[in-house]
């Protein structure tokens, strides 16, 4: 499970140097992708062999589900971290994000979530006020 949030820097060559604490769980391979809210997802392996799974049982009929399926795989890069524990982060993926130097990377329990910083800094400043008042839609009795 992935958890924490982390402030690495992206380099001069478009390599994240994945936090320690996620780099067990990530030596295998990750999957980064296209996420919501403009940051950008990055799975292992088997989670995203999972999801690729599930989005192939939805039926080609379904309109939504093929263009989520169409943007998902094809804004998906794979990669096996270096020894130092980096990986590259392609330049439409990159662009997509908005990534500047400044990175902010969440664990957001299957995945992490990588953020540039002023744009992690803004969406949390707008959704702090919303959590208290989620919680129940999300988590139906609260915690």
């Amino acid at each position: 499970m992935f958890l924490g949030t982390h402030t690495p820097r992206l380099d001069d060559k478009g390599r994240l140097i994945l936090p320690a604490k996620f780099r067990d769980e990530l030596a295998g391979g990750v999957v980064i992708t296209k996420g919501q809210e403009r940051c950008l997802y990055g799975f292992p392996m088997p989670e995203f062999q999972r999801i690729a799974g599930q989005l192939r049982e939805a039926p080609v009929t379904n309109k939504a589900a093929r263009a989520y399926s169409r943007v998902f795989f094809a804004s998906a890069h794979d990669e096996v971290p270096d020894k130092q524990g980096r990986v590259t982060i392609p330049g439409h993926l990159r662009e997509y994000a908005a990534l500047d130097r400044e990175l902010v990377v969440i664990g957001a329990s299957t995945r992490i979530e990588i953020w540039d910083k002023q744009s992690w800094e803004q969406y949390l400043a707008a959704s702090e006020d919303e959590f208290a008042d989620i919680e129940e839609g999300v988590l139906p009795g609260g915690l």
